[in-house]
Parts: C-alpha cells; sequence; structure tokens
C-alpha cells in the first residue's frame, strides 16, 4: 500500500507529514464507520501542565469546571477571549501528575503563551510537549474492544451532559466537567482516553514502535477518511469550524467543553448574555453537496451564499464513502432548513436529521 502524506490540504501547513490514506480512502472511511482503524493523528500539538495547582488554575482560566479533575479522567476545555470569541480548544487527559492537553496542529505555540502569561505565583509548570507524545487515534464502533484486545484497557463509554435550558436554576449543573473522558495508563507510560469517535492514544514518541506493534492486527485509515467520518459525526474543528468571530455556541462546542455554572472566566460575560437573552447568531450545520463538478472537496472558508448573499463559510468538506460530497459550514441562524443554497457553483442543503 502506499501511504500518501496530507500535502495538498486546506490549511497545507496544518496536516502535512500524516498519511492522508493507505491506497483506498473509502474503504478506509467504512471501516472506521462500521468497525475500528487505527488513525495516525501525530501532528496534533501537545501541552503538559504538571503542578500541584494546575487542577484549580485551569478551571479559573478556561471555561470547564476543572477544579475537581482526578487521575483517570478527561475532558475539553476552551480559551475564550474577553469578547467571548473561541480562541484555543483542547482535549485533557489527567494522570494524577498531569494534566495533558492535546490541540490542533499550530495551535499549541498559542495555548501555551496564554497558559504562561496566566501563571504568576501558581505552582504549575506548562511546557510544549509535542516532541514528547503523539496522538494516534482507534476509531470506530469497535474502537473500545481493540484497546482491551490490544492494550489491555477498555476506557468507559463518555458521558456529556445536555445543555441546560435558558433560565436555569443555579446549582443545578453538577460540579464537575460537562463532559467526561474515561482516561487509562497502559504500557510505556501512554494513555488511552474515551472520546465520542473511539479511543484516543496519547503514547510517548520513544515508545511509538512498541505501541504500533501491539496494534499491528488493527486495520490503518488516513486522515482523509478520519476527517469524513468527524463531518459526518458534526464534529467541530478549531480553525475549520471557526473563525476570528466564532463563540462556542455557534460551532456545537457548548455541550462537551463549556460550563454554564462555574466561577468567572474571560469571556464568560458573553457566553452567560447568549445563552440566556437569546440564541447565538450563527449555528454549525452538516450539508449535502449537489453536482460539483469536481472529485475535491471545497476549501475551507469557501462562501456558502442563498440569493447571491453570502450567509456563511464551509469548514470541512469530504467526499463521504456512503452520504457523497458533504460539509460542515457555519450559516447565520436565519437561514432556513429548506433554503436552497449555494456552494461555489454547488447546490447544498441542509441536513435536518
Amino acid at each position: 500500500m502506499t501511504t500518501v502524506l496530507i500535502e495538498e490540504l486546506e490549511p497545507a501547513s496544518a496536516d502535512a507529514g500524516v498519511p492522508a490514506h493507505y491506497g483506498d480512502p473509502m474503504r478506509e472511511q467504512r471501516v472506521l464507520d462500521t468497525a475500528v482503524g487505527l488513525v495516525d493523528r501525530s501532528n496534533r500539538d501537545v501541552v503538559a501542565v504538571p503542578g500541584d495547582e494546575r487542577a484549580g488554575w485551569l478551571h479559573n482560566l478556561t471555561t470547564q469546571h476543572l477544579s475537581g479533575l482526578r487521575a483517570g479522567q478527561g475532558t475539553e476545555l476552551l480559551v475564550l477571549s474577553p469578547h467571548g470569541h473561541v480562541e484555543q480548544h483542547a482535549l485533557v487527559a489527567e494522570d494524577g501528575t498531569t494534566a495533558w492537553l492535546d490541540t490542533e496542529p499550530g495551535a499549541g505555540a498559542g495555548l501555551l503563551k496564554y497558559l504562561e502569561m496566566m501563571r504568576f505565583f501558581t505552582r504549575v509548570e506548562p511546557r510544549d510537549a509535542t516532541a514528547e507524545i503523539a496522538v494516534l487515534s482507534l476509531v470506530g464502533p469497535q474502537a473500545a474492544a481493540a484497546a482491551a484486545t490490544h492494550l489491555g484497557v477498555e476506557p468507559a463509554e463518555p458521558r456529556i451532559f445536555e445543555v441546560p435550558g435558558p433560565k436555569f436554576a443555579a446549582g443545578s449543573v453538577p460540579d464537575e466537567p460537562t463532559a467526561l473522558y474515561d482516561v487509562r495508563a497502559f504500557g510505556p507510560g501512554a494513555l488511552a482516553r474515551r472520546v465520542p469517535l473511539g479511543v484516543d492514544l496519547l503514547v510517548p514518541r520513544a515508545a511509538l514502535d512498541e505501541v504500533l506493534g501491539l496494534l499491528a492486527d488493527v486495520p490503518r485509515s488516513g486522515l482523509w477518511a478520519y476527517e469524513a467520518v468527524r463531518v459526518a459525526n458534526r464534529l467541530p474543528r478549531l480553525g475549520w469550524e471557526t473563525d476570528h468571530r466564532t463563540i462556542p455556541a455557534e460551532a456545537g462546542l457548548g455541550a462537551p467543553a463549556v460550563h454554564l455554572d462555574k466561577g468567572c472566566y474571560r469571556g464568560q460575560e458573553t457566553i452567560a448574555r447568549v445563552h440566556h437573552l437569546g440564541r447565538p447568531p450563527r449555528r454549525l450545520v452538516l450539508l449535502h453537496l449537489d453536482g460539483i463538478a469536481t472529485d475535491q472537496p471545497p476549501a475551507q472558508g469557501t462562501p456558502v451564499t442563498l440569493d447571491g448573499r453570502a450567509v456563511g463559510f464551509v469548514g470541512t468538506a469530504a467526499r463521504h464513502y456512503e452520504l457523497g460530497m458533504i460539509a460542515l459550514a457555519v450559516l447565520k441562524r436565519n437561514v432556513a432548513d429548506d433554503a436552497a443554497l449555494l456552494v461555489g457553483e454547488s447546490a447544498a442543503a441542509i441536513d435536518v436529521s
């Protein structure tokens, strides 16, 4: 099989260096959708946060309720601008001595810079751990079983709390992360974290060969297949389904990453105002694209138009093995579900299922 490196995807610099596919992207998608495949996501940036006060410190700086985060737990968090716009998104895995934050390729430097600026006299030592830790993902309905068979761990199903309605009673949201991801240690200092699409593996780079050997019988799938499955599951990605104006509720990041009943943090006023007084101005949708003239999906940022005016933009587009050409897009809230949309010259319909 031929491994093709992602150098042509948009933005090219983000996903360069990991396999796009192993010869048959459609088959690889089917494997991820129906069984289990192993995806190399080692281009993700990783920030390590050791230190006795890390949980309370991260709790105060981010959108998530982290003050009681314990070993063996994971979640998601956001860093917002003062006006409530999404600046950073990271997944968390806590091992009892360090909180490991993995984020998009190229986003780690900005996250680390912010954390370092906010250290003051807190007993924490954040550092860039991208050269230490690689992220792999077991994806598919059989991911947990594969982790049990090949790695000796089987993290429990993820739990994501429903977003409360407006004017909810104070204290009705549990004092814990809104998304709880089970984290288990295995092998040579590695961690397995259960997430909605499967099981993420945070592996010391020095032990990559050993872990890959344990998973030798698991089919490999490239990032093209992973992205198509992610889009079909309506899971947003920082920098693809977000721009400089995005607030969490617009991109579907509220449920897994924002706790609505915790102490103050940067950008909280916007989050509370939008939640309690009105709907966000935009929303994340899944589009089906018809009549597209090329095999190449539309690029990130391609305008979505209605009656000749722009009403949103394409985040990630992919050719799905069953659904055809699909895309995640961010549209104005008032665009009707049955609107006749165009992406470039191609008709697009909102998936309301």
